[in-house]
């Protein structure tokens, strides 16, 4: 009795097996790693695709490993398996500011990797506080040029994108413009609203709001094109400076992936982008979806590698 009970439990089993996905039961899941803690932009971007991805992959996890500004996940992916089994997700940061920032770097932004698919693109606004003259950006050089020394901007700290987008912007504008940096964006939100800094280079989807609230005034954004969130505010061209700079989230792999395998991502990734439920919750939080192929995401790479070189040679910023 008890064999012909255990014999029937096998076959249910086995047939439980049978009707999964082919390799179901043996085939790992497509890991994402994220450099940075759970409900970031990075972590919510991961899990948005996550879950457009099971369909296709069946189980999908995300795996935070935070730390080192996104270096630690970076050097986890980097030593994975090259079987398309483990990808990061993360900010343009590491891939194109790092290595003009720290003087060694334990990782090599292109040999190292392979690209898989940009996923969207975002951009910053010049922020005036309610202690800013400015009304416009011709309104925040002219003052800035008058009375130098006196117009100062916040940022989540020394060597982040907006510390080299308020760069940048000085080189560009002939602005003599101060840099305060903060512990995190929080700080230096409190302090453009406290009226201590005067302007704020932040991405456009964190002070949409205070925007739209009046507590503060994106006088200009960075990217080509006006921000859906802001539809009244100029681009940086359109405001008559020469300027025009965003940044990105996208997916790589370990190098040595073979081509079918990294395309075979890359499509994966790229649809999942272009469902309209995806692109709708994207667009909502402020990014501009892209999807695109490795050979897009490797130009797109090199050309913010060139473009952030000289901007930040120009400040002397050398990190350990």
């Amino acid at each position: 009795m008890q064999r012909r009970a255990l014999f029937a439990l096998l076959l249910a089993m086995a047939a439980a097996g049978a009707s999964l996905p082919s390799g179901a039961q043996d085939k790992p899941p497509l890991k994402i790693v994220v450099g940075f803690p759970p409900g970031g932009s990075a972590d919510v971007l991961a899990r948005l695709m996550a879950d457009a991805l099971r369909p296709d992959f069946g189980a999908v996890v995300v795996e935070n490993r935070p730390g080192a500004g996104g270096r630690i996940a970076l050097n986890q992916v980097r030593r994975a398996t090259p079987d398309g089994q483990t990808v990061v997700l993360l900010p343009s940061g590491p891939m194109v500011l790092f290595p003009h920032v720290y003087k060694k770097l334990d990782y090599d932004p292109v040999a190292d990797f392979a690209p898989v698919s940009l996923l969207a693109r975002f951009q910053f606004g010049v922020v005036a506080g309610p202690s800013a003259p400015a009304k416009t950006v011709k309104d925040m050089i002219a003052h800035a040029k008058a009375e130098p020394g006196k117009s100062s901007y916040g940022t989540p700290g020394l060597g982040t994108l907006p510390h080299f987008m308020g760069v940048l912007f000085e080189q560009k504008a002939g602005a003599p413009l101060n840099h305060v940096p903060f512990q995190g964006g929080g700080p230096a939100n409190n302090a453009l609203l406290g009226g201590h800094i005067q302007y704020k280079f932040d991405v456009v989807s964190e002070t949409a709001e205070f925007h739209r609230s009046g507590k503060a005034r994106i006088l200009a954004v960075t990217g080509a094109q006006r921000d859906p969130q802001v539809p009244e505010v100029p681009t940086l061209r359109e405001a008559g400076i020469d300027m025009e700079a965003s940044a990105w989230f996208a997916v790589y792999g370990p190098a040595g992936m073979s081509p079918a395998v990294q395309n075979r991502l890359s499509q994966a990734f790229a649809a999942a982008v272009r469902q309209p439920a995806m692109r709708e919750r994207m667009l909502g939080l402020g990014y501009e979806p892209v999807g695109s192929s490795p050979a897009e995401l490797a130009a797109a790479q090199k050309a913010d590698l060139n473009r952030w070189a000289a901007p930040i040679k120009a400040t002397g910023v050398q990190l350990d």
